[in-house]
């Protein structure tokens, strides 16, 4: 017998003991009753006291989680309420955060001089890095939110639901697609014909001249062929391997002459960069100045706008074939 009361002591005591003291009582009480019950009911079924005792009490279970019941404490990190909130805000910014951490580590590191391997290095940390801050930090504070039972205001109508859509691609993604390609040729023809900047009323283009006929006809017709491609998506409803595959080889005409011309410096008009350094003489020697030990502002905009154009092929490469995979499991 005194072993026993010790065994059913020892978990009503295990149970109440993280319970705040103003409820410890009561908990207790009900415990000695509803235990006290379920051991009488087995031993009228002919158990011995001391057998029907072990099954009630393996039969409530671990006394952490019946006082988390009795606590009302979430025994999860993150449970049904706030779970795909969490869910579809975090695979967002592990999207956004890595990205842009890379880039600015990437510009950071050129622009400071340094080797091919040290610029790696530092962008695969900042990404590693980047990763583990976004799902430590978002996790914590939907942690935090689950515990307060804090209203996200995130909260989910009918209104909500999505419209009925094929698979394939939307007839406003080729329409942004026309609508950017579009406007790409005429910035072309209208920096040649017209010009964004003038000197006394003549246009001075920022693109070299000397690419005419040759090299701008070319990117015309690699703009052509972006905007076939689009369309032939749409008809086909969906993304295919053969697409993705075009897709990838267009971006890859694009990005490989177009940084060789930026490098060689063959692809900025050097009338325009005449033209800066004649009528706008102070400032960019104040530029150059406070962008000395990165090599000057022409270096600055030369990196920044090879990560750009390297940064929108390699976007479009993936895009693609994302929208590829996606296209074959649906």
């Amino acid at each position: 017998m005194p072993s026993t009361a010790t065994l059913t002591e020892r978990y009503i005591s295990a149970t109440v003991r993280s319970l705040r003291p103003e409820s410890q009582d009561d908990v207790r009480a009900e415990l000695e009753a509803s235990i006290a019950d379920a051991i009488e009911a087995r031993r009228e079924q002919g158990e011995d006291l001391p057998a029907a005792e072990r099954a009630v009490l393996t039969d409530l279970g671990d006394p952490g989680i019946l006082a988390a019941g009795y606590a009302e404490r979430p025994l999860h990190l993150i449970g049904p309420r706030y779970y795909l909130t969490w869910w579809r805000l975090l695979k967002a910014l592990l999207w956004i955060v890595p990205t842009f951490a890379a880039v600015g580590v990437a510009l950071a590191k050129i622009l400071e001089f340094a080797t091919i391997g040290e610029t790696i290095g530092a962008v695969v940390v900042a990404i590693i890095m980047s990763i583990v801050h976004v799902g430590f930090w978002t996790t914590l504070v939907f942690v935090v939110l689950e515990r307060t039972a804090t209203d996200t205001g995130a909260t989910w109508t009918v209104d909500q639901l999505p419209e009925l859509t094929d698979q394939g691609a939307g007839r406003s993604e080729v329409i942004g697609s026309l609508i950017f390609l579009v406007l790409a040729a005429g910035a072309i023809l209208w920096d040649a014909l017209r010009g964004f900047v003038r000197d006394d009323g003549v246009p001075v283009p920022i693109l070299n001249p000397s690419l005419w006929p040759v090299g701008m006809t070319v990117l015309l017709v690699l703009l052509l062929a972006e905007a076939t491609l689009a369309i032939v998506i749409w008809r086909q409803r969906r993304w295919t391997v053969g697409a993705a595959i075009v897709n990838t080889i267009l971006a890859v005409a694009f990005v490989v002459p177009a940084m060789y011309l930026l490098v060689s410096g063959d692809l900025v008009n050097p009338g325009f960069l005449q033209y800066l350094a004649v009528e706008h003489a102070a400032e960019m020697a104040q530029a150059d100045a406070g962008a000395a030990a990165q090599g000057g502002v022409l270096r600055i905009l030369t990196v920044i706008l090879g990560v750009v154009i390297v940064g929108s092929g390699l976007w479009d490469i993936v895009d693609g074939w994302i929208k590829t995979l996606r296209a074959r499991r649906s």
